[in-house]
């Protein structure tokens, strides 16, 4: 019998104070075709990648298995929501008011954390490997484990951030803003 190795990426997350006050992150646990070389090889997530995955039960940790750290969010709890969309996986977690989870928020907000990453074994068949150019290519994801808030990306274009629900509406006034002016000058010529 074949046995599969449990392994772990990183990628990005935000946290955003809605209204409620409530401890909401959200990002990219995992972002399609976007290479990471580390140690001499290179790997890359397909977008079909996770099309028959088993996403049950995945919990949101931080740094994977850091023994004696609380889960900060489930997915058999409704508490963390993954989606699969063009650009990878998207993570939506609203946490529990522990201490643990507030630190970790805070953290977040500072830009002290600012990656995540993600615990997977790969399915059989599920993998290609072009020996030219050392580059592994991830095809099928059999089981997703974790989503983890980490201090080490392996993925270096991830990212996390945390805003409160006044940035963000600043921010989405500014990009209507930006897309009416260029509609105007579009119109204008």
């Amino acid at each position: 019998m074949e046995k599969t190795m449990k392994e772990n990426r990183i990628c990005e997350v935000r946290a955003i104070e809605n209204e409620d006050k409530e401890l909401v992150i959200e990002g990219y646990a995992v972002v399609f075709d976007e290479p990471a070389t580390h140690k001499g090889y290179t790997e890359v997530i397909d977008k079909r990648a996770f099309d028959e995955c088993d996403m049950k039960d995945v919990c949101l940790k931080y740094n994977h298995e850091n023994k004696g750290a609380l889960i900060m969010a489930r997915t058999r709890s409704g508490r963390l929501k993954l989606e699969v969309d063009e650009r990878g996986l998207k993570v939506c977690a609203n946490l529990t008011d522990t201490t643990q989870n507030v630190d970790i928020y805070k953290l977040i907000k500072s830009g002290d954390l600012d990656k995540m990453s993600f615990a997977f074994t790969v399915a059989r068949g599920g993998e290609e490997y072009d020996y030219s150019t050392d580059t592994r290519r991830i095809t099928k994801i059999d089981k997703l484990f974790d989503v983890s808030i980490v201090d080490l990306p392996f993925y270096e274009g991830t990212e996390i951030h945390a805003r409160s629900k006044e940035d963000f509406i600043k921010e989405k006034m500014d990009l209507e803003k930006e897309r009416l002016n260029l509609m105007l000058s579009l119109y204008a010529r």
